[in-house]
């Protein structure tokens, strides 16, 4: 398929192209193409893109207000690279967000939300007898997606899909699941999630989600290069 040309961001189709645009390279920060503190040239972008750089500077300016990217003035555009304070700080809210939503799901009883999760903890067993890192990274980001659109709470949706841009939460979770025991740990805590979840224990399914969120922050925070890869907190405090 032929790229886009830079004169298709003109016109009646300028809304679609922004809209592309901005969707492709958030996906491309949040998995890691584009690593924190990577430079990102509106010219190589535009290239990428195949458009000119109105777009690609409009959707740089989104992703600076949704904390992906640093402009820095005279400098250039970088992938933000959050610190390590405000990692801890973004994983405590995935942590109250998350088991909202699985108290939430627990108490609508049975929806098809828990055939996907029950699907999806299948699949999950099969990866983890492989080894198979990034498909279960791929199936976390489906268990935890499926919970949260579950919980039937349009506002938690809203603001959990801009943490976990903010978090570039899929980055983390391939990298972390690579620690020794990691994969069959966090599958064991996703049954304990599904389990409550089912046996419509609303506090049962938050407190579970709560500890799997801490789990996974633990091994974040320890991450040699994950946990240490941020710059050092405000007046040299850490959490």
């Amino acid at each position: 398929m032929q790229a886009p040309s830079a004169s298709s961001d003109s016109g009646g189709g300028a809304g679609g192209v922004r809209a592309r645009v901005l969707a492709e390279l958030r996906d491309a920060i949040i998995r890691g193409d584009h690593p924190p503190g990577a430079p990102l040239s509106e010219v190589t972008l535009a290239e990428t893109y195949g458009t000119s750089r109105t777009p690609i500077r409009e959707a740089l300016k989104q992703l600076q207000v949704e904390g992906l990217v640093e402009i820095r003035s005279r400098v250039g555009t970088f992938v933000r690279r959050p610190s390590r304070r405000e990692v801890v700080e973004l994983f405590q809210l995935k942590e109250m967000l998350e088991g909202l939503a699985a108290r939430l799901l627990a108490r609508r009883g049975q929806v098809p939300e828990l055939d996907k999760l029950r699907r999806n903890v299948a699949e999950s067993e099969l990866a983890v007898a492989r080894g198979d890192a990034d498909e279960y990274a791929r199936l976390v980001h489906d268990f935890h997606g499926v919970i949260v659109h579950g919980a039937d709470n349009t506002r938690l949706q809203n603001h959990y899909r801009l943490l976990m841009n903010q978090l570039a939460y899929h980055r983390l979770v391939v990298s972390t699941l690579r620690h020794p025991g990691r994969l069959g740990a966090s599958l064991h805590e996703h049954r304990i999630i599904l389990e409550r979840i089912c046996e419509k224990d609303g506090f049962g399914a938050e407190m579970a989600m709560r500890d799997h969120v801490r789990a996974s922050e633990r091994e974040v925070m320890a991450d040699p290069v994950l946990g240490a890869s941020g710059t050092p907190a405000e007046n040299g405090k850490e959490p």
